[in-house]
């Protein structure tokens, strides 16, 4: 965001006093657009897996993808034409990992079960966080952060391999998802970027989902279902993601992601009726108390620029 230079003899705030106001409002509406960005995924994918029995995590994630293309350039009409190579690369590099991540995370889950699956997936934020931490405080939020959500998760032992190795590239996947994100962002102005590969993603999943849709017919409410969750667990988190990168370094972005459990486990509570343990409501204080810290430090000391750049 650029400061006005200022005008000669004139009065006012001074430009550092400008950029330091524009700085906090433009962090603040970062938190607001990750925060957002979460419950919508939430919400989301607890409304995907109503259709799992009848079109299964492949089906439900060929619906989203489609669904989140058609949504995503309808609003960013990406004119590709213009692109440059140079804006070209990690648009592609988004739409592959677009199409993996949540393929490979509802896999891993279907094998490995949700709490190994998501604790293994968080591993990837978790990874951009510290890496490219600065300070002891953005360190200490990692981890404490990162111990809440295992709590939270609580992680069975399993012999399951290949769902291990799902897990971790459904990890993977995240973490480069947070960079590449950022790196669109930063080089195709709109939402552009982000619908060219969402709608590169949509066309790589119409071989898997009419090979599963002609296997297992689905119902108009597992359409809605699978439809419902294209837009809030894809299109919505995608577009939000795409500007509080914009607006956040990507260490405290890698630090934030660990809300997700917590509105996992209020929208379970509220849509689910699934009541969480007195272990699991510590463990959501411990991840909030992490965040509202990183969140009430960042853009103090040295590490204020500490964005991970593409």
């Amino acid at each position: 965001m650029s400061v006005r230079a200022r005008r000669a003899g004139g009065t006012g705030t001074p430009d550092g006093d400008s950029h330091r106001v524009s700085g906090r409002s433009g962090r603040l509406a970062g938190v607001a657009m990750m925060f957002g960005s979460g419950l919508s995924n939430q919400v989301g994918a607890a409304t995907g897996a109503l259709a799992f029995p009848v079109i299964g995590p492949a089906g439900v994630v060929a619906v989203r993808q489609w669904v989140a293309g058609a949504v995503l350039l309808a609003v960013g009409r990406p004119r590709v034409r213009s692109f440059t190579w140079r804006q070209w690369w990690p648009v592609l590099c988004l739409a592959v990992v677009f199409a993996t991540m949540n393929l490979s995370l509802y896999t891993a889950i279907d094998r490995i079960g949700l709490g190994l699956a998501v604790t293994l997936e968080f591993l990837g934020p978790l990874a951009v966080a510290l890496a490219a931490a600065r300070r002891a405080v953005d360190l200490g939020c990692a981890l404490i952060a990162g111990a809440a959500v295992v709590v939270l998760a609580r992680p069975q032992p399993t012999t399951d391999y290949p769902g291990i190795a799902l897990g971790l590239l459904a990890a993977v996947c995240w973490a480069s998802y947070i960079l590449l994100n950022r790196t669109v962002g930063s080089r195709i102005p709109g939402a552009q970027g982000s619908a060219a590969a969402a709608g590169l993603s949509a066309l790589l999943y119409i071989p898997v989902g009419v090979t599963v849709l002609v296997h297992h017919p689905p119902t108009a409410g597992a359409l809605g279902y699978a439809a419902i969750a294209g837009i809030l667990s894809s299109a919505v988190p995608f577009l939000a993601d795409l500007l509080a990168l914009r607006r956040i370094p990507a260490r405290f972005f890698g630090v934030f992601m660990s809300v997700n459990p917590v509105l996992a486990a209020l929208v379970g509570l509220v849509v689910l009726d699934q009541t969480p343990h007195v272990v699991e409501w510590l463990a959501i204080a411990a991840i909030v108390t992490a965040n509202t810290v990183s969140v009430l430090t960042t853009g103090r000391g040295p590490s204020a620029d500490g964005s991970v750049r593409g």
